[in-house]
């Protein structure tokens, strides 16, 4: 049996995409380890949407390449090499020329042909086998069924790709133009997921609520529509969908936010920035109050809806009274939790060449500020949870010894005692205390004082 360790950057649709690889290379004789330093082929399934992505690729590049040598010295054993995802995408000739001693790149549109790529790699002649070209078969067509369970909460991808063309993002470059998968190949899939015991499905899609897939009866879905099918799933009380775009909100998926219970009362929404002048140079293609407008929708149908957003400070050509227009969003607004960043630009992205960059120490401060806001609202938020009852699926073990986490509908982390046997049970809790980043329950409170599943979600 020969082992791999894969490494995951960056986004949900990352760590699907690594739990996929695993499938594809399960057959060929590969089997998950947690140790590095045992494994026979290496996978670095990396991001490239943050500052310094690929920096931080090939510093672990570096490392690894120490460990391939250390290997093939000492034990006269060779070990693989691959590098994947948006970085490998946007940066083949790069990673090949920089670090020779990689033996596959992959695309994360081609890494179902992982097995032959195997088969081609020669780590003694460190000749790169390199494929990200956008194929004209679909990945999803030729991805196997799940090695092994994923566990009580797991992500499933329905969407790919983006034609929104924001002109700080790369993904389009990366991922290609918007695709939807079929209904059916994903009610499927999410069937065997909970027959394996997954208790929450997560929808994934870079442009999620764009989904638009051909449906068994012959029409096509939307996202809406899609969530209504997956909620007659027997054994699976939560679903969610992540990441959403505000053009493609449309009626028949708000109102699944109040028709089904199955849905959480989470949504996470980005709008970027809150000034027109931004969000038009960005091409986000719709204004401030459109997304006010949106989130006032949405709260008529789902009252008490958790919101979370992406915002952007020090975009090329901000000025003080667009930070404003931000900071008077977020107020207006009112999110119970928030992703923040200083712009850093992407290589081939049109906002990369914009001769309007903001200082680096404004940003800072800008983004400071934006922080504090959006880290007041979120303990706010968590606030209102005291004394509350509600409903707590459990994932995994706690750090400490006799302890759980769970997750609120409302995504919190919630820390409780139990051991193994209480992972993939829900049970109701009265939260005792809360915290900026988690949830305490009273003291006392055992996972086994529990109501059925089909009473909790």
């Amino acid at each position: 049996m020969k082992k791999l360790f894969v490494k995951t950057f960056g986004c949900q649709m990352n760590v699907y995409d690594s739990e996929r690889m695993k499938d594809v290379l399960a057959p060929t004789g590969y089997m998950p380890t947690d140790s590095l330093e045992d494994a026979d082929m290496v996978i670095l399934n990396t991001c490239h949407i943050r500052e310094k992505a690929s920096e931080k690729v090939f510093s672990d590049l570096g490392r690894l390449r120490k460990l391939k040598d250390r290997a093939a010295e000492q034990q006269n054993r060779q070990i693989l090499i691959a590098v994947a995802g948006c970085v490998a995408q946007a940066e083949g000739e790069e990673i090949t020329r920089r670090a020779p001693w990689v033996d596959m790149v992959v695309g994360p549109q081609t890494y179902h042909r992982l097995p032959e790529l195997v088969a081609k790699a020669d780590p003694i002649s460190r000749l790169s086998v390199v494929d990200t070209e956008f194929p004209t078969e679909v990945k999803f067509d030729f991805l196997p069924e799940e090695a092994a369970p994923r566990g009580p909460s797991a992500f499933l991808s329905v969407q790919e790709g983006c034609d929104k063309f924001c002109s700080f993002c790369v993904v389009p470059y990366t991922r290609g133009s918007e695709f939807s998968r079929q209904a059916g190949q994903i009610i499927n899939e999410a069937k065997r997921l909970v027959a394996a015991g997954t208790r929450e499905i997560t929808l994934l899609g870079q442009n999620v609520n764009a989904w638009h897939g051909a449906a068994p009866d012959g029409t096509s879905w939307g996202l809406g529509r899609l969530i209504r099918e997956l909620a007659e799933i027997d054994g699976l009380p939560r679903l969610r969908y992540t990441t959403s775009h505000p053009l493609d909100m449309d009626d028949d998926l708000m109102s699944a936010h109040r028709d089904v219970p199955q849905l959480m009362p989470y949504l996470h929404l980005p709008v970027q920035a809150g000034s027109d002048r931004i969000l038009k140079a960005m091409n986000r293609r719709h204004t401030a109050d459109d997304y006010r407008r949106i989130i006032d929708r949405l709260r008529t149908f789902k009252p008490g809806l958790a919101l979370s957003g992406d915002f952007i400070v020090g975009f090329p050509g901000e000025t003080d009274r667009d930070f404003a227009d931000t900071i008077k969003l977020v107020a207006d607004i009112g999110y119970a939790s928030a992703y923040s960043f200083k712009y850093s630009p992407r290589p081939g992205t049109p906002a990369a060449g914009d001769e309007q960059q903001v200082d680096a120490q404004v940003k800072a401060d800008r983004l400071a500020a934006l922080q504090q806001l959006l880290d007041a609202q979120q303990m706010a938020f968590n606030k209102t949870c005291e004394g509350q009852q509600m409903a707590v699926l459990i994932h995994k073990m706690g750090s400490r010894d006799g302890q759980v986490t769970g997750r609120s509908p409302f995504m919190q982390s919630v820390y409780l005692k139990g051991d193994h046997t209480h992972l993939g049970k829900m049970v109701t809790v009265t939260v005792k205390e809360a915290r900026q980043n988690s949830l305490l329950v009273q003291t006392g409170k055992r996972p086994q004082q529990m109501k059925s599943e089909e009473n909790v979600a």
